[in-house]
């Protein structure tokens, strides 16, 4: 999620590599011995990405570049030089950090009073908040949610099973992690239907001009600020059991959240939460339909009542194309070295974890997917203090989604050829805007 273009800084006495001269429109330049860095952030880039980040962890690992909204900051592509920075407290997840802290983040947060969540936030503040979050997300509650995940993925697939064909994105892996999350923050079933409106509008605008988003993030916030107080007011009589009320019960014993730390934190959950779980089952469903023989592994691991494979399968796909490219914002607060660069104080840092992911210095054939993959220490849900909150959730929605595809629809194929899909443009986030499949017609199983 994303300032005047920043000056690159002088290198300090620990720097052994210049930051490369970059073009401002492009984020095109010139890397040591290496010839010209790869055109960023086109959409051909978006639709294969990787081989441009093997040639930046190669000849430029640490890469200061224009980004497509103006903003400069430094990408960084190696395994090791990521884990650092992700753990790094130097690099700070405050915006307040930055020259114009408007043109980075989510849009709409800062207008919308959303800033104070766990992506924007440092210790202390960022320690006591997700100590309170944590006590209503626990992993109870995400094991206790996996019946209800596994009746909507059912739901979903019974709805299209007797066509034969469906977009996977828009009738499957979109529609299952809004309603997962609205089902677990508590949002009542009549009001799902705006929230999956609104997240659509945040998907489809999300590469473009930040003003459409900005519009949805206002919508779910408001709508956000008046359940919070209605469930305050109605906790002790109902007894609720949803996430909103466990956060608002863990507000109430010493340590609290104020109702805009409550506010903020939901939001980032359900908007931290569903785009990346669509991704993960988009990309892991793309990845299977083109890797036939993984595939079929995993289909005979699955009809044999096993489970191992699906598990070290999902850790693969998100290490093999996951949903987020690039980690969410970091600011220097103070010169620092990383991978041998000089960074200096107040520029902004993007790991890119879709390149850490395939650097061959870390994983063995790191082109290759592999769903048996063992030590597969993947950085798709980041590293450090600010590892992702929701990853469980997740992964049992990514387990859950693709285990019922592929037992339910087991000719499954794509219906156009790949060259033709295309994915959604933005930064932070890699996904596909449609995936059409086909597969044999087949009436829903009888519901008990």
């Amino acid at each position: 999620m994303p300032h005047t273009p920043g000056t690159p800084g002088t290198p300090g006495s620990s720097a052994t590599s210049p930051a490369p001269a970059s073009c401002p429109v492009t984020g095109a330049s010139s890397g040591a011995g290496g010839g010209p860095v790869p055109a960023l952030f086109s959409w051909e880039f978006a639709s294969d990405p990787y081989p441009a980040y093997a040639w930046l962890r190669e000849h430029a690992p640490v890469h200061r570049t224009t980004l497509p909204s103006g903003v400069e900051a430094w990408l960084v592509t190696r395994y090791a030089d990521a884990r650092q920075a992700l753990a790094d407290q130097r690099l700070s997840k405050n915006p307040v950090h930055h020259a114009e802290p408007g043109k980075t983040g989510i849009p709409g947060e800062r207008s919308a009073g959303l800033m104070t969540h766990l992506l924007n936030i440092d210790p202390p503040d960022h320690t006591r908040l997700r100590r309170l979050v944590s006590k209503a997300f626990t992993p109870r509650r995400v094991a206790a949610f996996a019946p209800r995940v596994q009746e909507l993925a059912d739901r979903l697939i019974d709805d299209l099973a007797a066509r034969g064909s469906a977009d996977l994105i828009h009738e499957f892996a979109f529609p299952l992690p809004i309603y997962a999350i609205c089902d677990m923050l508590g949002v009542p079933a009549e009001d799902q239907d705006d929230f999956r409106d609104w997240a659509g509008m945040m998907i489809r605008h999300g590469g473009g001009p930040r003003g459409g988003v900005a519009r949805s993030v206002k919508k779910i916030r408001g709508y956000l600020a008046e359940l919070i107080h209605r469930k305050r007011e109605s906790l002790r009589e109902e007894g609720a059991d949803d996430l909103i009320s466990g956060l608002i019960r863990a507000s109430d014993h010493g340590d609290h959240l104020t109702e805009a730390e409550a506010v903020a934190m939901c939001f980032v959950l359900l908007f931290a939460g569903f785009e990346t779980t669509i991704n993960l089952i988009g990309n892991g469903a793309y990845a299977l339909l083109r890797h036939p023989e993984q595939r079929a592994r995993l289909q005979a691991s699955l009809a044999a009542g096993e489970t191992g494979l699906l598990e070290t399968g999902v850790e693969e796909l998100l290490r093999y194309d996951g949903p987020v490219e690039l980690a969410t914002w970091r600011y220097a607060t103070t010169g620092l070295t990383i991978g041998g660069q000089a960074i200096p104080a107040g520029d902004p840092v993007l790991v890119v974890l879709a390149a850490a992911d395939r650097d061959p210095d870390r994983f063995g054939a790191p082109d290759t997917l592999d769903l048996a993959r063992a030590d597969n220490q993947h950085l798709g849900y980041g590293h450090g203090i600010h590892y992702c909150l929701g990853a469980p959730l997740a992964r049992l929605e990514g387990q859950t989604a693709l285990a019922t595809l592929l037992t339910r629809l087991p000719d499954l194929r794509l219906a156009v050829d790949p060259e033709e899909l295309r994915w959604r443009g933005g930064l932070i986030m890699r996904g596909l805007r449609t995936l059409p499949v086909e597969f044999t017609p087949s009436a829903p199983p009888p519901r008990a």
